[in-house]
This record gives structure tokens, C-alpha cells and sequence, in this order.
């Protein structure tokens, strides 16, 4: 996966194998969290450092 700073549902749903559909939901779901702590988000990506953590446990 190339070195973006926010990934798309395409990107999500390619990385996990997953339908489209269903990386969008992932993407709402992290948003959400994001949005709670303050952060500004932008509908139908994520952060490729927070996705990262969220899925590996990786701390940026």
C-alpha cells in the first residue's frame, strides 16, 4: 500500500479484503472515535496512521 496520509473505502476495502460497503462503515466507525477526541475528519477517509494503529496496534 502506498504512503498516503488518508486512505479511501477503495484503499480500506482493498488493504482488508473486505467490500467497499463495509470499509465505508470501518471509516464511519474510526471517524467517529477521531471526531469524539477533538479531531477534524473527512467523510469517506481515514487517517492511514490511525488506521494502522487501529488495526495493528502500531503507536505513531
Amino acid at each position: 500500500m502506498s504512503e498516503k496520509n488518508f486512505l479511501t473505502a477503495s484503499d480500506v476495502a482493498t488493504y482488508m479484503g473486505i467490500s467497499v460497503p463495509t470499509a465505508y462503515k470501518i471509516i464511519r466507525q474510526l471517524n467517529n472515535e477521531l471526531k469524539k477526541e477533538g479531531y477534524i475528519t473527512i467523510s469517506g477517509k481515514i487517517s492511514r496512521i490511525y488506521f494502522e494503529k487501529k488495526i495493528y496496534g502500531i503507536s505513531a
